[in-house]
This record gives C-alpha cells, sequence and structure tokens, in this order.
C-alpha cells in the first residue's frame, strides 16, 4: 500500500511540473527567451521520463529524474538571482536569457497585471528594428512574477526529489526480494536423493 501512495504521489507530483514546465514555456515562447526555452525542453523531457519509469517500475529512470531534478533547482535558482540582480548580474548588461540574440525581455514586462505599456517615439537608442515603451501602473513587477514562477518549480522540484528518491527505492527493494521460480532464496535448493530401493545390495552366489 505504500508502495502504490509513493508512486501515485510522485505522478501527481510529476504532472503538476508538466503542467507548470507548459505554462513557462508558452510565455518564454512569447519573449523570445531562448535560454529558458531550451531549459524548460529539457525539463519536460525529463519529467516525461520520471512518469514513465513510476508507471513501467523502473528505477533508473527515476535516478536520472532526481538527479535532472537537482541541476532545475541550479538553473532556477540562477534565475532568481537574475532577475533580483544578486551579486554581480544584471538584467541591463547583457542578454543571457536570449543568448545575446535580441533586445527581447520577459513578456510579463509589457504584459503584466494593470502594467500600462507607452512607446517612447523617435528614440535614438534603439535600432532600426527595434521600439523602445515604458512602463508603469504595474500591480506586480515582471521580476517578480518570473521569481514566484521559479520559486514554485524549485518547490516542485524538492518534492519530486523526495519521492522520486523513495519510489526508487522501493523498486530496487522489491527487485533484490524477488524470488525467480519457487522461492530458491527462502527455502534453499535441495538436490533429488537417491531412492533407498535404488542402493546397491550385496550378491550371494
Amino acid at each position: 500500500m505504500g508502495k502504490c501512495d509513493g508512486r501515485c504521489t510522485l505522478l501527481a507530483i510529476c504532472s503538476l511540473q508538466l503542467v507548470a514546465a507548459l505554462q513557462r514555456q508558452v510565455f518564454d515562447f512569447l519573449g523570445y527567451q531562448w535560454a529558458p526555452i531550451l531549459a524548460n525542453f529539457l525539463h519536460i523531457v525529463a519529467i516525461i521520463l520520471g512518469m514513465f519509469g513510476t508507471v513501467q517500475f523502473r528505477s533508473r529512470y527515476l535516478i536520472f529524474y532526481a538527479v535532472w531534478l537537482v541541476m532545475w533547482v541550479g538553473w532556477n535558482s540562477f534565475i532568481i538571482c537574475f532577475y533580483l540582480e544578486v551579486g554581480h548580474l544584471s538584467q541591463d548588461r547583457d542578454f543571457l536569457m536570449t543568448f545575446n540574440t535580441s533586445l527581447h525581455r520577459s513578456w510579463w514586462m509589457e504584459h503584466g497585471p494593470g502594467c500600462l505599456v507607452t512607446p517612447v517615439v523617435d528614440s535614438h537608442i534603439a535600432p532600426d528594428d527595434h521600439h523602445v515603451i515604458t512602463v508603469s501602473g504595474c500591480l506586480l513587477d515582471y521580476q517578480y512574477i518570473e521569481v514566484l514562477s521559479s520559486a514554485l518549480q524549485v518547490l516542485l522540484a524538492l518534492f519530486g526529489f523526495v519521492y522520486a528518491c523513495y519510489v526508487s527505492k522501493v523498486f530496487q527493494d522489491d527487485e533484490d526480494s524477488f524470488d525467480f521460480i519457487g522461492g530458491f532464496d527462502s527455502y534453499g535448493y535441495q538436490p533429488p536423493q537417491k531412492s533407498s530401493h535404488l542402493q546397491l545390495q550385496p550378491l550371494y552366489t
């Protein structure tokens, strides 16, 4: 019963992770943020492998899923530090999220709750194929929305890591205790004994 509960809980966590990752992927595509798009794609693949391993009793897939979650926590921790500009990280210095291929930022920068976007006409600081805008009146700034999204990913990853390790351990214990034919480990194999009537008897002539 405990194994079933652990598997069901892990599948539920993976389902939540998949929904959150797909939602995040959509908004990162809208913002042309190529580095998060690549990371989200790898995360979705790892979640699918984790779900497959849970359903098919494959501990190796769960171990891979757990290892990926450690890296996923590290990536989202970097995202949090990036948007909060911790240390020497700066959103204005370079475009880490877009591989320095465009001037696009988070989609939430212009489409956050309550945001009012005003274009700046004839700006000399933007390239010919871009425009400058001012954003005001946001109920929640875009960097905090990104931080909350990453914090949710970290939280789900921590739960997923714990349950993946637990379920993988249960699978491995079941494999070690499995008796393939007739329970050799429990009873021990005894070779057949010769029947007494087949023993040689002395012959008198």
